[in-house]
C-alpha cells in the first residue's frame, strides 16, 4: 500500500531531498564526463522509522537501502516493504553474527578482515549460496575504524580470492574527516587507484564493479573521483534519532 502523503510533513521533506541528491548526482555525473545511470544510490537507514523508509521505496523509488547492525535491520525487515529492493549490510559485522544476517542481505559491504571473510565463506557454504561482498579499506589508517589496514589488505587479496562460495564485487571505504576539500579528495582518488590497480588483477573469485564511497556530506566529491555507489542517510531522512 502506498504511504499517504498527508500524514506526516517529513515524508515531503524526504521526497524533496531525494530529488536534491538525485540532481546533485547526474550533475557531478555529467561535468566528470560519466553516466549518471552508471551511479547508484542507496538510502542509509540507520535508526530511520519504518514509516520513512516505506515512503522513500514505495513513494520515491529507493530500490536500495544500507544497514549499518545486524539487530536494527532484523527487528525492522518483516515491516519493510522491500521487493524489489537490494539490501546491503555496511556496518561492522562480528563474525558470530555472521549466521544471521547472511541469508537477509544481498551484500555485506563492511569485510573488514581476513577472518571474517573467511566466516562469511564457511557459512555461504553451509548455505550453498554465493555471498556477495565488498572490501573495506581503511584508507586513513585511523584506529577508530574497522577496515582492512592498506598493507595487510594488499596481502591478504591472494587468500581472499581462493575462498569458495565469496565472490567479491569491489571495494567500500569510510574517508577521515578533513579539513578541506583537496585532503578529501586525495582519499578518494587513492581509493580509485586501489580499486583499477585490483580490478585489472585476475584473481579467481573477484568481479569488482562497485566502488562504494560516498556519505551525505561528501557523495558529490566521492563521484568526482570514481564513486559509483553512495551511501546517503542523513541528507535523505534528516539528522539520526538515537534512542
Amino acid at each position: 500500500m502506498i504511504t499517504n502523503l498527508s500524514d506526516d510533513p517529513k515524508f515531503e521533506i524526504i521526497s524533496e531531498n531525494l530529488k536534491v541528491i538525485r540532481n546533485d548526482i547526474t550533475e557531478t555525473a555529467i561535468s566528470g564526463g560519466r553516466n549518471p545511470e552508471d551511479v547508484r544510490l542507496m538510502a542509509v537507514t540507520k535508526t530511520v522509522d519504518v514509516k520513512y523508509i516505506n515512503h522513500a521505496i514505495e513513494n520515491c523509488g529507493v530500490d536500495l537501502i544500507g544497514e549499518n547492525k545486524v539487530q536494527e535491520f532484523l527487528s525492522k525487515k518483516d515491516s519493510l516493504s522491500l521487493k524489489g529492493v537490494e539490501k546491503h549490510l555496511i556496518g561492522h559485522l562480528q563474525t558470530n553474527k555472521v549466521k544471521k544476517i547472511l541469508p537477509e542481505v544481498d551484500m555485506i559491504q563492511s569485510v573488514d578482515s581476513l577472518r571474517l571473510a573467511a566466516a562469511i565463506s564457511a557459512e555461504a557454504v553451509k548455505l550453498g549460496v554465493e555471498s556477495k561482498v565488498l572490501l573495506e579499506v581503511n584508507i586513513g589508517g585511523e584506529d577508530s575504524k574497522t577496515g582492512f589496514d592498506k598493507t595487510a589488505f594488499m596481502e591478504s587479496l591472494d587468500e581472499i580470492s581462493k575462498l569458495p562460495a565469496l565472490k567479491v564485487k569491489g571495494l567500500m571505504t569510510i574517508p577521515p574527516i578533513c579539513e578541506n576539500t583537496l585532503e578529501l579528495e586525495k582519499y578518494f582518488s587513492m581509493m580509485y587507484d586501489y580499486y583499477n590497480e585490483i580490478k585489472e588483477k585476475d584473481f579467481e573469485n573477484f568481479d569488482f564493479e562497485i566502488l562504494s564511497m560516498g556519505m551525505s556530506g561528501d557523495y558529490k566529491e566521492a563521484i568526482k573521483h570514481g564513486s559509483n555507489l553512495v551511501r546517503v542517510g542523513s541528507a535523505i531522512f534528516g539528522a539520526r534519532v538515537y534512542k
